[in-house]
């Protein structure tokens, strides 16, 4: 059985959108991408993969490396210099980006069998130059280690692969097509490379019982006999193939009029998009749009399908505000749009439709360097916007940074463990660099062979994660001041998980009320999954502090067992007023001090905000940060701000 052969992209049930994009980047390479977000098993990764197979092939030297164009090689392609160069139709590349990968093998490096050989110093390229004129694949995307996110920022912002190491000077084009899967599960994306996928889908799983069933039958069919079910499929994949090639050819002459621009322009606006590259992304989408479809002329429908792909990602978004598109208004403002605008007149070559197209797949970077209007609109590209005000303050949680990570505490560069960033030069490494450290020793070979000099010792440098889990345990039993609280501690957890990407922070929320505790939000990074928890905090009823503690102690067992990177922060919010006994007839207050006493035996580094007001107070959460072996606050205005800025001193 052939397991290398890939689903077919025509086969894939339903998606209409997720293919649709994937083709919409196949017909103008310059759109930047797609970012696929989505439950598991809802043929993200099929998708991507499927649609290398329907990329009209483009031209290539036989043996370049680089993927050059024939008319501008790289200058450091030695195949394309040849005079006997064979050219040959090759398929569309499709380089997969693993999560683990090092700098080196992304950027390229020094050729090391060259130089042991002979002494010659050569490039060996990576996996960018192997992803020129193609798609770069990324799989759980927001997993992604930083330093290889700041690679592809750099790379995707100027079309260029730049490599300054070991007595190498070496530049050659880095354009492709970024295509990335993501579960929101696992925590959000960077903002700065969220901004740089061109598109976004949310992809759900069918409801329809027909539907599923008929996904069930094609997988199971694939999967018995994988070259008999392409072949079943190969007129569709040729027909599809065809159709991508065709748009590619129309793009050049597809025209869209200044009335549309402003439309474009209006839409960002009101739908509140910082970023720039929106419109300049909508303009692009909007064209490949009625490319595919067959017409010169884009049409007002064609904008409102670039804005549904374009915009979610992008919109600013208020704090427990859903992502997505407000449809409402976006049908507003289309509507508005159509009064105020002179009726047009249809275009010649098709009517307009807001129609999807049918199958879908990938190619043609042929049209990167040709189009020179596309190439003004990119140098644009390069302007962004400044976000306005009255959005929540963006907390970073910040402790102190190892070596050579200056004010990021994720970036713990001297861990023993984790991904190898880079090899630096050290005459005396703990932890040799072999491949950098031969590398070094090749460059001053004689005939007499390769010889390894303490000067030639590299030390690895591996970049790991420092996390930390903050664990709100919050009172919201049925006092004055409960709202308030809970208000604040949505603002709190939100601020704090606007950067935790970055951190690789968690926060979870354990609320006490009524007869017990609830786990509200367990540990997650992501802010979706946190607005989705807490929109609804309830509110009222008794209090059942040591039920909160001992179900805080559960969660941090729990988080320590899945091998977390720094001790976990307690933040407890309460008056200390616990009246609702774990054990029937139990004293409340005294079984809160034995569970807080567990909490210090575990060294749980713990914050006790005491909310207790009015003129006559116990000081029972005093007395229970002594327990803890914490610090008590008392916060007489309780503000997200406050309570953020609090955690963050904290846990520095």
């Amino acid at each position: 059985m052939n397991f290398s052969l890939n689903f077919p992209f025509s086969a894939i049930v339903g998606q209409e959108q997720l293919r649709q994009a994937l083709m919409l980047c196949a017909v103008d390479p310059g759109i930047g991408g797609v970012l696929i977000r989505g439950d598991k098993g809802t043929a993200k990764s099929t998708a991507a993969r499927a649609l290398a197979e329907v990329l009209p092939p483009i031209e290539l030297v036989a043996g370049c490396a680089f993927n050059c164009t024939l008319q501008a090689p790289c200058e450091h392609c030695e195949v394309c210099r040849q005079s006997d160069r064979v050219t040959t139709l090759s398929p569309v590349p499709f380089v997969t980006l693993p999560l683990g990968a090092t700098e080196d093998r992304v950027l390229g490096s020094l050729d090391l069998s060259r130089a042991l050989n002979g002494g010659h110093k050569a490039f060996q390229p990576g996996l960018l130059a192997s992803a020129h004129r193609g798609l770069l694949y990324i799989d759980e995307v927001n997993l992604l280690a930083d330093h290889l996110v700041d690679v592809l920022l750099d790379v995707a912002a100027m079309g260029v692969n730049r490599v300054q190491r070991e007595g190498l000077s070496v530049s050659h084009p880095a354009r492709f097509t970024l295509v990335g899967t993501m579960n929101l599960e696992e925590g959000d994306l960077r903002p700065q490379l969220l901004d740089r996928f061109g598109l976004m889908v949310e992809v759900t799983a069918p409801r329809e019982k027909a539907v599923r069933a008929e996904v069930v039958r094609r997988r199971i069919g694939f999967e018995a006999d994988p070259a008999s079910y392409v072949a079943t499929w190969r007129a569709q994949q040729d027909a599809l193939q065809a159709t991508l090639a065709t748009a590619q050819a129309l793009l050049p002459q597809v025209k869209l009029d200044d009335a549309l621009l402003d439309l474009i322009s209006h839409l960002c606006c009101e739908l509140e998009v910082a970023s720039l590259r929106a419109d300049i992304v909508m303009y692009k989408t909007a064209r490949a749009i009625a490319a595919l479809a067959g017409r010169i002329q884009v049409t007002p429908q064609d904008v409102r399908g670039a804005a549904e792909l374009v915009l979610p990602h992008r919109r600013r978004r208020k704090p427990f505000e859903q992502p997505g598109l407000d449809q409402d208004k976006l049908d507003e403002l289309m509507r508005q749009a159509e009064q105020d605008s002179p009726p047009q007149q249809a275009p010649a070559d098709g009517e307009g439709s807001d129609q999807q197209p049918q199958d879908g797949g990938q190619s043609g970077a042929e049209q990167q360097s040709q189009d020179s209007e596309q190439s003004n609109v990119e140098q644009d590209e390069q302007v962004f916007a400044a976000a306005a005000g009255g959005q929540t303050a963006r907390i970073s949680v910040e402790a102190q940074s190892a070596p050579g990570a200056a004010g990021r505490r994720s970036m713990a560069q001297q861990s023993p463990r984790g991904h190898v960033l880079r090899a630096v030069p050290n005459e005396q490494p703990t932890s040799i660099a072999i491949g950098a450290t031969l590398r070094s020793a090749a460059l001053h070979a004689t005939d007499g062979g390769v010889q390894v000099t303490r000067a030639d010792l590299h030390q690895q440098v591996r970049v790991g994660t420092s996390a930390s889990l903050i664990l709100f345990v919050v009172d919201a039993s049925g006092s004055m001041a409960a709202q308030r609280r809970m208000e604040a501690l949505k603002g709190a957890v939100l601020n704090l998980l606007t950067d935790a990407y970055q951190q690789r922070d968690e926060v979870a929320v354990v609320a006490f009320r009524g007869q017990r505790a609830e786990l509200l939000l367990a540990p997650t990074r992501s802010v979706d999954l946190a607005e989705q928890g807490l929109r609804e905090l309830p509110t009222g009823g008794r209090t059942p502090l040591p039920h909160a503690l001992q179900l805080a102690l559960e969660t941090l067992q729990r988080a320590g067992a899945n091998g977390s990177g720094n001790p976990p922060l307690l933040v407890l919010l309460t008056d200390g007023k616990g009246n609702v006994p774990i054990n029937e007839g139990a004293d409340p207050w005294r079984e809160s001090v034995a569970m807080a006493e567990l909490l210090a035996g575990r060294r749980t580094p713990a914050l006790v905000i005491d909310t207790e007001n009015g003129y006559l107070r116990l000081g029972r959460a005093a007395q229970l940060a002594q327990a803890l072996g914490a610090e008590c606050l008392t916060l007489e205005e309780l503000s997200a701000d406050s309570l953020a800025l609090t955690v963050r001193a904290r846990l520095a």
